[in-house]
């Protein structure tokens, strides 16, 4: 029973909360609003609160959003955009600027974890935009969380497309690619320097739209090959994705980092469910295929056969098919919801003990009535650190003074005989107590705040 290891000492919990190499890893997905259809940020924010998704990653600053997902939660990657990066580059101050305009604001509420300067900026195909300028915008944005005391929490870092690299084969033979050497050794070792993950937009999408013949439809679906490819170096490569995860870590490795943590963070990946004409690629089957295999792999834990144990965040690319985007019909169609909110294909993204029992659709009723009001309770997050919860758990029956008789054999909330769910009882108690304010709903970034009545059967959620 979960709840009955009530022995770990006080500063020891407090060591787990404050340690930040202990992250809690869950599934991502990106928001992006190109459409003139799609839900308001306050709904969506409210209905992701019942999904495994934990991150959300979105192209600007837009202040709605930030604020609709204010105490949900749920974390927040914001962005520079690429026209603004040259801006932020000329000075600190216009950067500190920026920053007080754009996110302070927001925070603590919003709980922002990275800010992406720029995206795909050093391939796209407007020369106006300046590698150097890349380097020194992400440099003054770091700047100025230092001196506002906001680095540990906001990481500074910049989405890359596939293309940095020379060639993506051999993975274990990568390299950038040469004319972006420079800027690359200034990147790397900026994201070094302060611990921020190297993003990466990774596709094998478009390697078998435009190779069908030579590339593996299962390779590419992120299943398991029969045979696998082999790198040089004796590396077995089930799927593409990890063979791409690896050529980026071999590049990194080439530029003379290779004894330096960089961690590796996949910033987007999906598959459109339809194309133009005579792409056979896009469609709903493969679409649903990877993206509940991606989903999979980012719950898995596991790394790759270059370092299997280097876990791998990932974000699911996209939330919704956004049908103002420019480009081929794909670029509209990567989405796992339609603009109305309904489902393109069923992707799997409930959980047990979220804010509305485990059920998702823009379409459906949320249980509980779904609408934001007075209640309010607090439960574990979808796939946090199991050894951070323990503790949680532990701290909160014994130094906290939580009465936690309900979670033990012969108490209505014993069952389901898990710790999420122990957790999540005994995580509440703790913030009905203390004035439910969102810092008692935080425990290392393991607490959710939700609008949605928690309990079940017999067994009942207080609340203040």
């Amino acid at each position: 029973m979960a709840a009955a290891h009530l022995q770990l000492p006080l500063f020891l919990f407090l060591l787990i909360l404050v340690n930040p190499l202990l992250t809690v890893y869950g599934v991502g997905i990106n928001y992006g609003t190109l459409g003139n259809n799609l839900p308001s940020p306050k709904k969506v924010a409210q209905l992701l609160q019942s999904t495994l998704i934990d991150k959300v990653k979105i192209y600007d600053t837009n202040p709605e959003i930030l604020q609709a997902f204010s105490n949900t939660g749920i974390d927040l990657i914001v962005a520079v955009e690429n026209y603004h990066v040259a801006n932020i580059s000329s000075d600190v101050s216009t950067a500190d600027e920026w920053l007080a305009s754009r996110v302070v604001p927001f925070i603590p509420a919003t709980s922002i974890v990275a800010i992406c300067v720029g995206n795909e900026y050093l391939t796209t195909d407007d020369e106006k935009l300046e590698p150097k300028k890349l380097v020194q915008a992400m440099q003054n944005v770091h700047s100025v969380l230092v001196a506002r005391g906001l680095d540990r929490k906001i990481k500074v870092t910049t989405p890359h497309s596939m293309a940095v690299l020379a060639s993506s084969f051999p993975p274990s033979g990568s390299t950038f690619a040469l004319n972006l050497m420079p800027t690359m050794t200034s990147i790397v070792g900026f994201l070094a320097d302060t611990g921020a993950p190297f993003l990466v937009n990774a596709y094998p999408y478009f390697a078998y739209r435009d190779n069908p013949g030579t590339v593996s439809l299962e390779y590419a679906l992120l299943g398991n090959a029969t045979h696998g490819v082999r790198d040089p170096k004796g590396y077995v490569y089930g799927n593409m994705l990890d063979a791409q995860i690896d050529a980026i870590r071999s590049a990194i490795t080439a530029l003379g980092f290779g004894n330096q943590t960089v961690e590796i963070t996949v910033s987007e990946s999906g598959w459109p469910s339809k194309g133009d004409h005579g792409d056979i690629a896009a469609t709903p089957q493969n679409a649903k295929t990877y993206n509940t295999r991606l989903i999979e792999r980012a719950q898995s834990y596991r790394g790759t056969p270059m370092k299997p144990k280097d876990k791998i965040e990932i974000f699911v690319f996209a939330l919704f098919n956004e049908n103002k985007k420019e480009g081929s019909v794909s670029e509209r169609n990567f989405g796992i919801f339609n603009g109305d909110g309904s489902k393109v294909y069923d992707v799997d993204l409930s959980c047990q003990f979220c804010s509305n029992g485990g059920t998702f659709g823009f379409g459906e009723k949320v249980s509980g009535g779904g609408a934001r009001g007075p209640s309010v309770w607090c439960i574990a997050k979808p796939h946090a650190d199991e050894k951070v919860l323990q503790a949680v758990l532990d701290f909160c029956c014994g130094p906290g003074g939580v009465d936690c008789r309900e979670i033990y054999e012969s108490g209505d909330c014993f069952e389901p005989n898990k710790l999420l769910a122990h957790a999540s009882y005994a995580m509440n108690n703790y913030y009905q107590m203390h004035g439910r304010n969102y810092w008692n709903c935080d425990f290392k970034g393991t607490g959710l705040v939700t609008f949605s009545d928690p309990s079940y059967g017999t067994c009942r959620y207080p609340q203040q």
